[in-house]
């Protein structure tokens, strides 16, 4: 199935701002923020932490599968697709776990 279709399956993100990733010593490893060009990789972040916790070597796994044709391209062209490139390193090179931090977006609107 085409990445496109897999993502229509994942629960939404307008809630979050960005997604933070942690080692295990809680030291900032990356960020994913709800922005036009990353929305995808954070659906798919956000559906990872849900279903597993954390980002292990079998959710890094089902990462791969959920996007589909970019993990081919991610394969053929290191460093195009570093959300990608990320869950290749822990699934297929024993790369270390990363912890998941929800940044949620705040509605200015709210009364303080």
């Amino acid at each position: 199935m085409a990445f496109a279709d897999n993502l229509k399956k994942l629960p939404g993100i307008s809630h979050l701002a960005a997604i933070e990733l942690r080692d295990a010593e809680g030291n900032l490893a990356g960020i994913i923020e709800n922005k036009a060009g990353s929305q995808g990789s954070l659906a798919v972040y956000n559906h990872l932490g849900q279903l597993w916790g954390a980002i292990n070597a079998d959710a890094a796994k089902q990462g791969l599968e959920i996007f589909a044709e970019h993990t081919t391209d991610a394969r053929a062209h290191a460093g195009k697709h570093p959300n990608i490139d990320r869950l290749l390193n822990i699934a297929e090179n024993g790369g270390a776990m990363l912890r998941i931090k929800h940044v949620f977006a705040v509605d200015d609107e709210l009364p303080a």
